[in-house]
């Protein structure tokens, strides 16, 4: 029966079902009617973990909280490490603090279980259906929990291979979709979503710092409500700010409690890391990882592997960075060249034509060759506007909105443009960014947006011309700037429409 326990115990690599499995051979092997397997908090010596077996769900809820292990037979058993035996707890003065709750046992037999001469719990057996526990008894329990140790170190060395595993993947993975292009939201999203998952926590939330000088969380991922997650803040002066905002990592216990904690959403958590992301001295925040009220403490494994990963994200991060600002510096350098190529070899060529027929239409005498010259001439200069105006349009930053007045027009247009079908026609004449300024430009667009929507509504609009002078005369003799808006649509008489005439002083 030794033999097959032996065996039968190190046949499953999972960690918690090898704990499982060894009080439930122990418990069959000693002929107990109860039996559980307390795991050793490393840093504080108390059960952190209770497997059990012989118990109804009904009576484990009867028991209630878990034993601290300091006090009665478990706490004897903490205390020296070593088999423990008693023939009648009632009688045995070491037997103390039993719950109300708890069902009435008599007999009790304790071993540790040492891995790698390491205590990494206890073994409980209570109430041998035969009678007292005997010497064999502790025999075969010694024999079974040194076994148990092996088997156990096996399993803690497989899960660890395989939480090392599973967080590296996780680390490949997020370096390799925010390489593929994110933005900033999205790329704190995908650190914080596969952390939570990785670790197991209850949320992943990032923190970055505000203007206030504290420390402000802006994103959460959760599957639990997330409500009132982003948006709290860490205020200056809290005791934790500190080492955050200096790159430094903070493990909590229990954030309810921890005095260090000061959010007013620490309530709803209890064991939580808080890991820098900083990479080449640039800190760009910080990733929290609760776990919910009462669930399992973090192991020294998983504070390595989540720092990390942490540390490998915000490397991730940064590099995502450097790319989208090469990419949009590519950009930039293109477009630069198109408007060089527009400038030098499209614009100079229509002037010089321009130039030729204007000398070839003074040259000329018949009204009719004047006259055709003239349209032509004129249609070179709309053209060079037209080429002018899409060369700055070039040099406006693509994903930026605009800061110029000329920028703002162009911005208008464009817009307009995808509800029209087709693109107005812009000219701007003298230095309108240099003149037009607050609050003239913004009550020249309002009536540039109300002059384009009112042609939108028109039938028969296929062309739209816009031009603002800024050199233009007010008819009191001051300099304003002048906003004309014309196209070819109808009103509902049939008339043609009017077109608009806004005028400003400068």
């Amino acid at each position: 029966m030794l033999l097959e326990a032996v065996l039968r115990v190190g046949t499953d690599l999972e960690l918690r079902a090898t704990l499982q499995q060894i009080i439930d051979t122990a418990t069959a092997l000693t002929e107990a009617r109860y039996g559980a397997l307390g795991v050793l908090d490393a840093g504080t010596g108390t059960i952190s973990e209770l497997f059990v077996t012989g118990l109804s769900e009904s009576e484990r809820a009867a028991i209630g909280d878990l034993p601290d292990g300091h006090t009665g037979l478990l706490g004897a058993l903490i205390e020296q490490a070593e088999p423990l035996r008693s023939d009648d707890l009632a009688d045995d003065p070491r037997s103390c603090g039993v719950p109300p709750g708890h069902p009435v046992m008599h007999s009790f037999l304790g071993a540790p279980i040492r891995v790698h001469h390491t205590v990494f719990g206890n073994i409980y057996l209570a109430e041998k259906e035969t009678g007292h526990f005997t010497d064999t008894d502790m025999t075969l329990l010694r024999v079974l929990a040194a076994q148990a140790g092996i088997a156990i170190g096996n399993a803690r060395l497989y899960e660890s291979a395989r939480q090392r595993e599973r967080w590296i993947e996780g680390a490949a993975a997020v370096t390799h979709t925010l390489l593929t292009g994110e933005n900033a939201s999205d790329a704190l999203m995908t650190v914080a979503e596969r952390a939570r998952m990785l670790s197991d926590a209850s949320a992943g939330v990032i923190l970055q710092p505000n203007e206030e000088g504290g420390m402000e969380i802006v994103v959460a991922s959760t599957l639990e409500d997330p409500a009132g997650l982003v948006g709290t803040a860490i205020a200056p002066g809290s005791p934790v700010l500190v080492q955050l905002l200096g790159g430094e990592a903070v493990f909590v216990d229990d954030s309810a409690t921890d005095p260090r904690m000061t959010t007013p959403v620490r309530g709803r958590f209890g064991p939580s890391m808080m890991l820098p992301l900083q990479s080449g001295g640039r800190l760009i925040g910080t990733l929290a990882l609760p776990r919910r009220r009462g669930a399992r403490p973090y192991t020294d494994v998983d504070r390595l592997l989540a720092s990390q990963f942490a540390s490998q994200a915000a490397l991730a991060l940064v590099l995502a960075d450097s790319q989208h600002d090469r990419e949009q510096l590519a950009v930039y350098e293109d477009r630069d060249r198109i408007a060089r190529d527009l400038h030098d070899l499209v614009v100079q060529r229509l002037f010089a034509t321009e130039m030729m027929l204007e000398s070839t239409r003074r040259r000329a005498g018949a009204d009719d060759t004047d006259e055709l010259l003239g349209r032509a001439v004129d249609e070179l200069d709309s053209t060079i506007q037209e080429v002018r105006t899409a060369i700055f349009a070039l040099q406006q930053p693509p994903a930026e909105a605009p800061t110029t007045f000329r920028g703002r027009v162009l911005r208008e247009t464009s817009g307009a443009a995808a509800v029209l079908g087709f693109q107005p026609s812009v000219h701007f004449t003298g230095a309108v960014d240099a003149l037009v300024r607050d609050p003239v430009d913004g009550r020249l667009l309002a009536a540039l947006r109300g002059a384009l929507a009112a042609a939108h509504r028109r039938t028969g609009v296929s062309a739209i011309e816009v031009e603002v002078d800024a050199t233009a005369v007010l008819p009191d003799g001051r300099p304003g700037v002048r906003l004309a808006v014309a196209d070819d649509g109808r009103e509902p008489d049939g008339s043609r429409a009017p077109t608009l005439i806004w005028q400003e002083p400068l």
